[in-house]
């Protein structure tokens, strides 16, 4: 009991204002991207965890939510992840009995992934802390300031997709992360 206390205070002075935050104003903005990417993601894990979702199945509960019944394929394509990842997370997420997979008729081969009934109400339980988490990583930013970040981010984004565009056009792309582990 005590070794959970002691990490959970670890994990709270670990994340401090005071602490890695501080720093940060002098870093490369990759730095303070990918720190507060994180710190939304852990953030939003913590929330979820108590109704036995990863991030990684709340990933692809969002894109389900949006458009339901795609292949496992299409998932991965929309999530930007490899196909492992997204049966592993699936898998998890069927367990949880939040979906199901059928093939289509005619087909043997391919799985569509539909949400059942439970699946499509988790999006009333489990979206406001979603919600709950951009509203606290936002706290203390004026709406002037929000927006002018917003379009920043997705300036930064645009930049970022057409150089991975111009690579792909030039042969180069991102190796799988297993077949160039050392």
């Amino acid at each position: 009991m005590t070794d959970d206390i002691d990490a959970a205070a670890a994990l709270k002075a670990s994340v401090t204002v005071g602490g890695e935050a501080e720093h940060l104003a002098q870093d490369r903005m990759a730095h303070l991207v990918r720190y507060v990417a994180r710190g939304v993601t852990r953030s939003l894990q913590l929330r979820l965890t108590d109704h036995g979702v990863q991030f990684g199945g709340w990933v692809f509960l969002r894109i389900l939510w949006e458009q339901d019944g795609l292949s496992q394929r299409d998932l991965s394509k929309r999530a930007g992840l490899m196909e492992p990842t997204t049966h592993t997370a699936l898998r998890k997420l069927e367990a949880l009995g939040y979906l199901t997979r059928k093939h289509p008729p005619g087909d043997r081969k391919r799985l569509l992934v539909y949400l059942t009934q439970e699946g499509k109400n988790a999006r009333k339980l489990l979206q406001p802390l979603a919600e709950d988490v951009n509203e606290t990583s936002l706290r203390g930013l004026s709406e002037q300031q929000i927006a002018d970040l917003r379009s920043a981010l997705l300036v930064m984004a645009r930049n970022l997709d057409e150089d991975e565009a111009a690579a792909l056009r030039d042969g180069v792309s991102v190796p799988a992360t297993r077949s160039h582990a050392v």
